[in-house]
């Protein structure tokens, strides 16, 4: 892996990271095209660990403020399908037929909340049900190809929370579970694995690309218009199904 590499992967990983379209998804088919025979996984997680980063400066003045048992709950889920499901769910990191299929998942969990009226979406309190529902959501966009923030944030929207605080509270409940993610990986593989050199170009351009889609998608779900990227992952997914 070279530092072109990385910085492209690194620049995917930005750009699609909070945008409800999975970085997975396009990180996985991206590899592919630049000839990974296989999946880069700690190479993955530091371009995570980058968007990690744009998340922490965006919400700095919101981390302290989120309710710590609320995000204890939400973490439960997210964990344990992390844990038991990592192996098999990770195989399918090299499978981009997989990545297409769950991108038109993607653009049909987003594309619903065009329907959601805006009325519905008043809620400013984070209840116990609403939590676990978040946690199962952010757990199962394990899955390449189904978006994390576009899951977590329908599933906010679905349980009837304000757009604004359903959007924060997705990208709140992220850090932990990169943070995981990244320890898991780490007690798996040594830093040795990939370029050094390579892995810092990655974080960087991801954190700073990261920075601005994060504040154009907060924008965008504050005017209810996350459905507009629906048919993107239509496109995205028919595509890798028929090319690879």
């Amino acid at each position: 892996m070279n530092i072109l590499d990385a910085a492209i992967l690194g620049f995917i990983q930005g750009l699609t990271e909070f945008l409800p379209i999975s970085s997975s998804g396009h990180l996985v088919i991206f590899q592919n095209l630049l000839g990974f025979a296989e999946p880069q996984l700690l190479l993955d997680v530091t371009l995570h660990v980058g968007t990690l980063l744009a998340v922490v400066v965006y919400f700095k003045e919101d981390i302290f403020k989120i309710t710590r048992q609320v995000l204890a709950i939400v973490i439960i889920p997210t964990a344990l399908i992390g844990f038991f499901f990592k192996g098999p769910l990770e195989r399918l990191f090299t499978s981009v037929s997989v990545v297409g299929v769950m991108l038109l998942v993607t653009g049909i969990i987003i594309g619903i909340t065009y329907f959601i009226p805006s009325r519905y979406t008043s809620r400013m309190n984070i209840d116990l049900i609403t939590a676990l529902l978040i946690g199962t959501a952010q757990g199962l966009a394990i899955i390449p190809g189904i978006s994390r923030s576009g899951a977590t944030i329908a599933c906010g929207l679905l349980c009837g929370l304000d757009r604004e605080l359903a959007g924060r509270f997705s990208f709140l409940v992220a850090i932990p579970a990169i943070i995981g993610a990244l320890l898991l990986q780490l007690h798996q593989q040594s830093l040795t694995s990939a370029p050094l050199t390579s892995l810092t170009v990655g974080f960087m351009v991801s954190a700073t690309v990261g920075f601005l889609c994060l504040k154009i998608l907060m924008t965008m779900v504050k005017k209810g218009h996350l459905a507009y990227f629906a048919p993107y992952c239509f496109i995205a997914g028919a595509m890798a199904l028929v090319l690879f």
